[in-house]
């Protein structure tokens, strides 16, 4: 029978603080050779601000007794109202011998604001059996091959929900590829936008839309095509502009000459008036709304053609 019995000496204050805990790991009615022991202490109401200093079983760990984790600190409970907290601190160890084992006790170095102080906690014994083996009876068998189970579909089911994951997966790419490529020739085979802003002008041809009830629609329809093409043709966000923020951004623009230009700002400001103002144009202003719209469209498209060799000489 093994004793095993450590003495630690502090000469610091020492405080008794009762029986350190041995828990087993393993659920067992004995502790058995290399079982693993759970060896700590509680310490409730530690102050904020507190230091620990902890007994170092690492050099007491040899091949009867060895320590396989250091300490860990754990929170066991917080009270709000004072700020403090209960801990507790274990180490692992597992014995390697039969026989009976008395553990050092832990000794707890403690700082509150400078005042130091040792608190003790008192050790277990234990003791340690081994299986035994009747040798009378026991009969020396061959190492059979391991035990094959059929497959349960517990466990099939997450290879097949990976399978059905992955083909999500992979239908969903293809969707995703086959609508950018749509997306794709959707726009290799759009109108230019002057084509696109011609079209949508052609609507309001006539002088159907000129009735002082009918003009709103009209000034609205003109204008919101050419802000439209503005958008498309010079990058310029006009549909969300106010006509003084349209011209500001276009008075940089070498591909408008100043006479468009101060027509177009006439045509937009004279909208403006109808449709907020309640303003009735005169039919001979009326009557030159749409040549002008059609004139800025097809301008400033032709000069943006006149560019575009200049723009891919190397």
């Amino acid at each position: 029978m093994k004793f095993l019995s450590i003495i630690l000496t502090l000469i610091l204050d020492l405080v008794p603080k009762g029986p350190a805990f041995l828990n087993q790991l393993q659920e067992r009615d004995s502790i058995l050779v290399a079982d693993q022991l759970e060896y700590g202490f509680v310490l409730d109401s530690v102050a904020p601000g507190t230091g620990l200093a902890l007994s170092d079983f690492a050099k007491v760990s040899n091949d009867t007794l060895t320590f396989v984790r250091g300490w860990q600190i754990d929170t066991l409970r917080t009270h709000k109202r004072e700020g403090s907290m209960d801990i507790r601190g274990s180490v692992i160890l597992a014995p390697f011998e039969e026989g009976k084992y008395i553990l050092p006790p832990i000794y707890v170095a403690r700082n509150v604001g400078g005042k130091v102080d040792t608190l003790k906690y008192e050790a277990p014994e234990f003791e340690v059996k081994a299986i035994p083996i009747d040798t009378a009876t026991y009969v020396l068998h061959d190492i059979k091959a391991q035990i094959r189970y059929p497959l349960t579909f517990k466990e099939v089911l997450p290879w097949i929900g990976g399978g059905l994951l992955f083909a999500g997966l992979v239908v969903l790419a293809i969707i995703y590829i086959r609508s950018r490529r749509r997306k794709a020739e959707e726009e290799l085979h759009k109108d230019p936008p002057h084509i696109v802003a011609l079209r949508h002008l052609e609507k309001y041809r006539g002088d159907k839309f000129w009735a002082p009830e009918k003009q709103k629609g009209f000034y609205s329809g003109v204008t919101d095509t050419l802000k439209e093409y503005i958008e498309a043709r010079f990058g310029v966000d006009a549909p969300e502009m106010t006509t003084a923020e349209v011209f500001e951004a276009l008075k940089a623009s070498k591909d408008i000459t100043p006479d468009l230009f101060a027509e177009c700002k006439e045509l937009f400001e004279t909208a403006d008036f109808v449709k907020f103002a309640k303003y009735t144009a005169p039919d001979e202003y009326n009557a030159k709304v749409l040549p002008m719209a059609v004139r800025f469209v097809t301008d400033t498209y032709r000069s943006g053609l006149e560019e575009e060799p200049e723009q891919n000489v190397l």
